[in-house]
C-alpha cells in the first residue's frame, strides 16, 4: 500500500516508513522534520483502495450516519483530545471489516476521512497532520495503522483500542468497581430544581433497586433555575448549602455521591469571571464565557474546585461535562505569550485533566470521573473511569446506538448508557424498551421513582437486578454489536460458556455455538423470537419473564439443528440454561 504526502510542505521534511506488516495489519512511522523550528503548515497523507464490498463507513460519533459519503460531500472527521478519536473504519456487506485506519496522535487535531470517488469506483483515505497552530517545532511523529485483514468489524475496533494502550501517553485511567455500578441521576427528572428532602427520598428507593450511586447534576450550586450556565465557574453551593450534611446524609443511605461540573463555562455573573475575564478562549459562546487552560493559574483555580469539593465535602466522584468546548473559537490567539504556558488548546486540556486526575486519586485512588460524548476518545480514558452515551432522552434506540459506538473503542473504561426517563403515564412494556435497549451499558435511572406507578418500579427491579446479577459477563465478557447500518438491530456479549443476546428488531437469533447458558431479551414489543440453531446442542431448561420479572413460561426444549419460535412477551427475557 503506498501512502503520498499530498499537501504543499514547504521546507519540511516527511518520511513514511512501514514498521510492521502482518496478517493484514501494516503499521507506518510517519516523522515530519524542520532544519530549524517553525509553526509547520498542515501536512496530509493519503491512499486509496478499491470499493470491494464496502457497505458502509463507521465513525466514532455519526451516529445514524454510517452511509457510504461521496468525495465531494460532508465535512471531515475531526479528532482532538477532546472530540472523537482518530479512527475510520470500513465494514463490508456481512460486518467484515474491509478497512480499518488509525493514528496514534489522539491528542492533537486530526482530519480523516475515507470518501468514495465516483470516477474509478475506490475510497481515498487521509489524514491531515498540524492543521491547527502549534509552537515552533522540529520534530513531529506519529503512527498510522492500517488493518485490512477480515474479520468482524467491531474486532478491528476491539484492536485499535488495544494498540492505543501501548503508548505511553495513552495510559488508561484505573476503573474502579464503582464505576461500573447502576447510577441514578438527577438531571432528567429534577433538572435544576433539586429539593434536598426529596433527593434523600429518591435515593432510598433507588438504593433499594440496585443503584449504589448517585450523581447531582445541574442546579446544586445555585439558585437560578433558567437552565442557562450564566453562574457557572464560581461552584459555591447555594441551593444545597448543607453540602457536606447532604453528602453524609446520602452515604448513610449505602450510596456513593458525584456533583456536576460544567468544567469551562466561566458564566458573566460569576465571581470568577470579574478575575478571569482576560484569561478566556471566547466570550461569546452561546451559553457562557470558556476559560482558557493555557494560563496556569486558570488550570490551578479549577483543579483546587474539584480537590477542594472532595476533600472538604466528601465526595466520590465527578460529572465533568462540556470538556469538548476547549476548543479554538474565532477569536482565540494560537500563541503561548501574554502568560500562557502553552499555545496548544489541546496540549493545555491534557495538562489540565493529567493534573486534575493526580490531585484527586492522591486523595482518593477509586475516584470515579464521568465523561460524555463526544469526549471519550482514547486520550480521555487517561483520565475518565466513566464514558457516557451524548443525551438522548426518551430516545433507546439512539441510546443502544451510542453505547455501541463507544464501547468498541473503550477496552476495560466503562460504559455508561444516557440517563433513562420516560413519562410516567406510560405503558411499562414502552417504558421497558429504555431500559433493554441499554443493557449493554451501565444502567443511568433518571425518573422520578417516586411518581411512578409500581409495574414501572417492579419493571426497574426485574432488569436492574438481572444486569447487577449478570455485570460480569454484560461488561467484560466480548461485545459484538450486527448490522451497523441497521443501527444495531442484534447484540451480544460472550464469557466462558454464557451468552447474552440482545434482540431489538425481528431479526432471526443465530446460536452459532453450544453454551450452557443462552439469554435472549426481547428488545422490542414483537412477542416471539425465531432461533437458528447451528447444531444438536441438546436439552435446556427455558424460562420466559416478562418485563416485570414474572414467569410467563417454564418449560424443556430440545435445540437440535434447525429453526424454533419461542413465544415471549414485549421487552421479556428468555432463559436457557443446558440441562445436565
Amino acid at each position: 500500500m503506498c501512502l503520498l504526502v499530498l499537501e504543499n510542505i514547504g521546507n519540511l521534511d516527511v518520511s513514511i516508513n512501514s514498521i510492521y506488516n502482518k496478517e493484514g495489519v501494516q503499521i507506518f512511522d510517519v516523522t515530519i522534520k524542520s532544519d530549524e523550528a517553525i509553526v509547520p503548515k498542515p501536512v496530509t497523507i493519503q491512499w486509496k483502495i478499491p470499493a470491494h464490498n464496502v457497505k458502509g463507513v463507521w465513525k466514532p460519533t455519526t451516529d445514524f450516519e454510517k452511509r457510504i459519503q461521496a468525495d465531494w460531500e460532508l465535512e471531515h472527521l475531526e479528532s482532538r483530545i477532546s472530540i472523537d478519536a482518530p479512527i475510520i473504519s470500513l465494514f463490508g456487506n456481512d460486518d467484515t471489516n474491509v478497512h480499518t485506519f488509525a493514528c496514534s496522535n489522539a491528542i492533537n487535531k486530526l482530519e480523516l476521512n475515507a470518501r468514495i470517488r465516483e470516477e474509478d469506483d475506490c475510497f481515498y483515505c487521509h489524514i491531515t497532520f498540524l492543521s491547527e497552530r502549534l509552537s515552533p517545532l522540529n520534530e513531529f511523529k506519529a503512527q498510522i495503522r492500517i488493518d485490512s485483514a477480515p474479520k468482524h468489524f467491531s474486532t478491528a475496533l476491539n484492536e485499535v483500542a488495544a494498540w492505543w494502550e501501548t503508548f505511553d501517553n495513552l495510559k488508561p485511567a484505573f476503573v474502579p468497581q464503582i464505576a461500573k455500578t447502576p447510577l441514578y441521576s438527577t438531571w432528567y427528572n429534577f433538572h435544576q430544581n433539586l429539593e434536598v428532602e426529596k433527593l434523600l427520598a429518591e435515593c432510598r428507593i433507588a438504593y433499594s433497586l440496585g443503584y449504589k450511586v448517585i450523581i447531582i447534576d445541574d442546579g446544586w450550586q445555585t439558585n437560578d433555575t433558567n437552565r442557562g450556565y450564566d453562574y457557572t465557574g464560581d461552584w459555591t453551593p447555594d441551593r444545597i448549602s448543607k453540602t457536606k450534611e447532604f453528602v453524609d446524609a446520602v452515604h448513610e443511605i449505602g450510596m456513593k455521591v458525584g456533583f456536576w461540573y460544567s468544567v469551562p463555562f466561566c458564566g458573566v455573573k460569576s465571581r470568577a469571571y470579574k478575575v478571569f475575564e482576560n484569561k478566556l478562549l471566547t466570550k461569546t459562546h452561546r451559553w457562557a464565557p470558556v476559560f482558557d487552560p493555557r494560563f496556569p493559574e486558570v488550570r490551578e483555580y479549577l483543579i483546587n474546585i474539584y480537590k477542594n469539593a472532595l476533600q472538604e465535602w466528601g465526595l466520590d466522584g465527578f460529572k465533568l461535562d462540556f470538556i469538548d468546548d476547549f476548543r479554538l473559537y474565532d477569536e482565540t490567539v494560537l500563541t503561548d505569550a501574554d502568560g500562557r504556558d502553552y499555545s496548544s488548546i489541546n496540549e493545555a486540556v491534557d495538562r489540565l485533566l493529567s493534573d486534575v486526575m493526580s490531585e484527586l486519586k492522591a486523595i482518593n485512588p477509586d475516584v470515579f470521573i464521568e465523561f460524555r460524548q463526544r469526549y471519550t476518545g482514547p486520550a480521555m480514558r487517561k483520565f475518565g473511569n466513566m464514558m457516557r452515551a451524548f443525551d438522548c432522552p426518551g430516545d433507546g434506540t439512539m441510546n443502544r446506538i451510542r453505547i455501541a459506538d463507544i464501547r468498541m473503542l473503550c477496552g476495560e473504561t466503562a460504559v455508561h448508557a444516557d440517563m433513562l426517563t420516560w413519562h410516567k403515564d406510560e405503558k411499562v412494556e414502552v417504558a421497558a424498551l429504555q431500559v433493554v435497549n441499554t443493557l449493554f451499558g451501565v444502567p443511568q435511572l433518571s425518573v422520578m421513582l417516586q411518581e411512578v406507578p409500581q409495574d414501572h418500579i417492579d419493571m426497574i427491579q426485574f432488569y436492574t437486578k438481572y444486569w447487577n446479577d449478570n455485570a460480569n459477563v454484560l461488561m467484560e465478557g466480548k461485545f459484538v454489536p450486527s448490522k451497523p447500518l441497521a443501527n444495531y438491530p442484534i447484540q451480544q456479549v460472550t464469557k466462558g460458556d454464557h451468552q447474552i443476546i440482545g434482540l431489538y428488531d425481528e431479526y432471526v437469533v443465530s446460536l452459532a455455538t453450544t453454551k450452557k447458558y443462552f439469554d435472549i431479551i426481547n428488545g422490542q414489543l414483537a412477542t416471539q423470537v425465531v432461533l437458528d440453531v447451528a447444531a444438536d446442542f441438546g436439552t435446556y431448561n427455558c424460562i420466559v419473564y416478562d418485563c416485570k420479572g414474572t414467569i410467563f413460561a417454564s418449560n424443556e426444549i430440545t435445540l437440535n439443528q434447525g429453526l424454533y419460535k419461542i413465544e415471549v412477551p414485549a421487552c421479556g427475557l428468555i432463559q436457557l440454561t443446558l440441562k445436565n
